[in-house]
């Protein structure tokens, strides 16, 4: 599992991808990301900014539209907050804890 070093001014949480979507993430299924605690505009992170930094910073493979579309997840790609849908959580809105458990599993399949 790869860990980023945690540092004041993050906020530490586990991001799983299942699915096939490890395979954009180096083929690895469970990460630590150390994200900062604000975005780019001095907001609180949120699961759009993870998005966009898990993109940006973790991601290995090119081919981003595999998991974003339109700067959102993609339609096919089901993100859990602790277990919860992240629709009932306020989807790219919801404000990231310490110790958050995000999971993405994409429902894709080719065929």
């Amino acid at each position: 599992m790869e860990t980023k070093s945690s540092d004041e001014g993050k906020v530490l949480v586990v991001v799983e991808f299942t699915g096939g979507l490890e395979l954009l993430f180096s083929n690895q299924r469970k990460h630590q990301v150390a994200l900062p605690s604000t975005d780019e505009n001095g907001q609180s992170a949120n699961l759009a900014f993870l998005v966009r930094y898990l993109c940006q910073n973790l991601m290995a493979d090119n081919r981003k539209e595999n998991f974003i579309m339109d700067g959102t997840v993609r339609p096919g790609i089901l993100v859990l907050v602790n277990d919860a849908d992240w629709e009932l959580e306020g989807e790219g809105q919801y404000e990231l804890k310490r110790n958050d458990n995000i999971l993405f599993i994409s429902t894709l399949h080719g065929g």
